[in-house]
């Protein structure tokens, strides 16, 4: 990866191509596929994650609509169904669209949409606007953009909340194949500021933490192992439950100690326009 002082450009072409070919996965070709963690540990992060979303929103109404951003999978999409009037997801990738058409066929509240965020027009208002890891694969403008858009098709209760992966300092562009922009807390907030949003409230992603701690030292430990002896598999089941288990105190004696370890993290970011539109 390359540290960029003030700003990073990808290139959409390549990060199409990355998600058009890429299969659908709870652990996620990007995050935890290849380090020998079980099937599980896709399935304990996301529970875990939907704990700390389920405080944030437990004031929307559940009469309102939801706008999915950059579904993924779906799960997120699933999730909000069951809580929610109704549910619009909108999917560029292929593979994925079909994903979550499969899993929330049995929801009729739920409206899959394949299509580009860049381009979409929103249609409803909506009560909460859910963008899970989409605005790492936009460069900032369009970032902007997209916010300030889907800002003016808010309720007058409607909130934003954003799921991001984040550095400490600074942007940090990831180029290859795999392409994205990883951006501080601050670089973030003062992007809100610049589309007209007031942040709410900020509140680390623990368990994407945890599983991203396993990743990294994994990572090292291909570098320093020949890869007869890695022994990933057996590695990424220890590590996995060494890190579960270990929870909160992992985390904290690295805060304490301020060791800056994993170099990601992630961030839930709830947002409301700073003169919400009473529509």
């Amino acid at each position: 990866m390359t540290l960029l002082q003030d700003k990073a450009d990808i290139d959409y072409s390549k990060v199409s191509l990355y998600w058009n070919n890429t299969r659908p996965s709870i652990l996620g070709p990007y995050m935890m596929d290849g380090f020998g963690f079980p099937l599980g540990a896709g399935k304990f992060r996301f529970k875990a994650e939907t704990g700390i979303v389920k405080h944030l929103i437990q004031n929307l109404d559940r009469n309102g609509a939801v706008l999915d951003l950059g579904s993924g999978i779906g799960y997120w999409t699933e999730y909000f169904a069951q809580y929610f009037r109704k549910v619009i997801s909108i999917e560029s990738s292929k593979p994925l669209y079909e994903a979550i058409k499969s899993l929330c066929a049995h929801y009729p509240n739920v409206k899959a949409v394949h299509g580009d965020v860049k381009t979409f027009k929103p249609e409803n208002t909506y009560e909460l606007v859910f963008l899970g890891g989409m605005l790492m694969y936009l460069n900032e403008s369009d970032v902007i953009t997209l916010l300030r858009k889907i800002t003016s098709s808010l309720g007058p209760q409607g909130v934003i909340l954003c799921r991001e992966t984040t550095v400490r300092h600074g942007v940090v562009t990831r180029s290859g194949e795999y392409q994205a922009v990883y951006r501080s807390i601050q670089v973030y907030k003062d992007i809100f500021r610049k589309s007209g949003l007031d942040v709410i409230k900020i509140q680390k992603n623990v368990p994407y933490v945890l599983l991203q701690m396993g990743c990294e030292l994994i990572k090292k430990w291909k570098t320093i192992v020949l890869e007869p002896v890695q022994l990933i598999p057996v590695l990424g089941h220890i590590l996995y439950w060494v890190l579960r288990l270990g929870n909160p105190w992992i985390i904290r004696i690295a805060e304490k100690l301020d060791i800056v370890f994993p170099e990601l993290e992630n961030h839930f970011f709830m947002l409301q326009a700073s003169n919400p539109l009473n529509n």
